[in-house]
């Protein structure tokens, strides 16, 4: 049966790890993010594959960019399909993503901007805008009434 296993990779080498598996035919799961409008690894210098043991271990051991399949020197420790499927889950359009400021706010909250130059500002989200994530909310201080358009991301609804 196969099952998914950790692999730990030499320094930078996940890509290709991930390359050299996959065209042998086997599933491998490099889940990846984003950082500094660069696509890195998630997880620097491990990957996720999935074999047969005892079968595909030396093959799998031996690759090219592979340092070790972690777990104890007898077997592999396997991960289970949840773990995987649960950090599946956090991907958007193949990357990993997180709630930066937590729950992500709807037409009538109150929010906060978090970032820029009008970090502090609160106001209410009134509408979605589909380019680029924005948002236009409703800014309400003592003689000013007045629309804004923010980056989503940029928001933290205000409990």
């Amino acid at each position: 049966m196969k099952n998914w296993y950790v692999l730990n990779t030499k320094p930078k080498k996940e890509s290709q790890v991930e390359r050299l598996f996959m065209e042998a035919g086997f599933e491998v799961y490099n889940p990846k993010i984003r950082q500094d409008d660069r696509i890195n690894p998630f997880f620097t210098g491990y990957a996720f594959i999935r074999f047969e043991f005892p079968e595909d271990y030396r093959l799998v051991k031996y690759t090219r960019g592979v340092k070790k399949v972690v777990g104890s020197p007898e077997s592999p420790t396997a991960i289970y399909e949840e773990v995987i499927e649960a950090i599946k889950a956090r991907e958007v359009n193949g990357l990993i993503e997180f709630d930066k400021y937590g729950e992500e706010p709807s037409v009538g909250d109150e929010i906060q901007i978090m970032e820029g130059p009008l970090k502090g500002l609160k106001g209410v989200f009134k509408r979605e805008m589909t380019q680029n994530e924005r948002v236009l909310i409703l800014l309400n201080y003592v003689a000013y009434q007045g629309q804004l358009i923010v980056e989503k991301k940029k928001l933290k609804k205000v409990l």
